[in-house]
């Protein structure tokens, strides 16, 4: 495999590049990528991986992957860190989701507080999760001054809020937002291009894509443990 081609399915996978450059023996080209993997293309058509998120590089370019030269892929960070506004149902449904999966869901108010504010209690736990699952649950109503007619659902505040501060924190790829009844929700409008889920009334509709999107992270998800 070329070094074009091994860029070409990094960028079919959506995994940039950030920094190329060739490798001390000059015998191949290292990629750093953006999902924090490095990638070495060598000269003679074989391919390894260090760092994080190996899996998913991996299995893009498996084929090539014969004589590894790094160690055992680092261990994926189980910590799910869960966001949601009045929803306590939807909440349930997605922990024991996740805990079937074998992941740690980190809900704010089950966690302890060692008195802190609630901000820095949000920051201090974000900075530990490796993905976040964001519930956008009909839980209040809102429309423009004096446009009563163009009123809608909307997700609480506080869910709005940690919404982008994960995003800021784990990037786009690393926060799913399972979007209720998405037929009366709003969303906001700042943020669009996310990765949004939709489910009816139980999570488990949502199931399925979830899980796609957890494995493109170097997740493995059994999907039978919806």
């Amino acid at each position: 495999m070329t070094i074009e081609e091994v860029k070409a399915r990094l960028a079919e996978a959506e995994l940039k590049v950030i920094k190329e450059e060739r490798l001390p023996n000059d015998k191949g080209t290292q990629l750093r990528l953006d999902n924090g993997a490095i990638v070495n293309a060598f000269d003679n058509g074989t391919v390894n991986c260090q760092g994080k998120n190996c899996q998913v590089v991996e299995a893009l370019l498996g084929e090539r992957f014969a004589g590894r030269a790094h160690a055992a892929p680092a261990a994926i960070n189980t910590r799910i860190f869960v966001v949601y506004g009045h929803d306590k149902t939807a909440r349930d449904q997605l922990e024991g989701m996740l805990l079937r999966w074998g992941l740690q869901p980190l809900i704010l108010d089950q966690l302890p507080s060692e008195g802190q504010t609630i901000i820095e209690k949000l920051e201090s736990y974000t900075e530990g999760a490796g993905f976040a699952v964001v519930l956008a649950t009909p839980d209040d109503e809102g429309h423009r001054e004096g446009h009563a007619d163009e009123k809608s659902f909307r997700a609480r505040q506080n869910v709005v809020l940690e919404l982008g501060m994960l995003l800021a924190k784990l990037g786009r790829r690393r926060v799913a937002i399972l979007l209720k009844q998405q037929e009366r929700m709003e969303r906001p409008s700042d943020i669009q291009g996310l990765i949004y889920i939709p489910f009816r009334d139980d999570v488990k509709d949502a199931g399925v894509l979830l899980a796609k999107e957890m494995a493109a992270q170097g997740y493995q998800i059994d999907i039978q443990k919806l």
